[in-house]
């Protein structure tokens, strides 16, 4: 069981870039495969990317282009880069943990933040 924490959200023009954080309190990441997914108003939860715990990855191959993640394990933190951002980007993020799978499917999943909200306006 971990909770996470994202952060890093905000409202942000198209083109620009954006920096979200998933935190886990309590205890290490380091054995987790962390995911994030997005969910815009309306819409189904989107695959976004996922880090395993050894650093392999796995992105939608529609944001593959322009979002990356990364791991700071001293700092127990996976982070999602966002860049060229688009109007269609706008959602809310989620960071989703799981210890026996690197899923695509919010479903692998057993653990989530709150979300944080990302706003690209045109």
């Amino acid at each position: 069981q971990v909770r996470l924490v994202e952060s890093g959200g905000g409202l942000v023009q198209a083109g620009g870039s954006l920096r979200l954080s998933c935190a886990s309190s309590g205890r290490t990441l380091r054995t987790y495969a962390v995911g994030w997914f997005r969910q815009a108003p309306g819409s189904e939860r989107e695959f976004v990317g996922v880090i395993s715990w050894t650093g392999a990855q796995k992105y939608n191959a529609d944001l593959v282009n322009r979002f990356r993640i990364s791991r700071d394990n001293a700092n127990n933190r996976v982070y999602l880069h966002m860049d060229n951002l688009k109007n269609e980007d706008t959602a809310v993020y989620y960071c989703a943990a799981d210890n026996a799978r690197i899923g695509v499917e919010s479903s692998d999943y057993d653990d989530w933040g709150q979300g944080t909200q990302v706003t690209v306006s045109s």
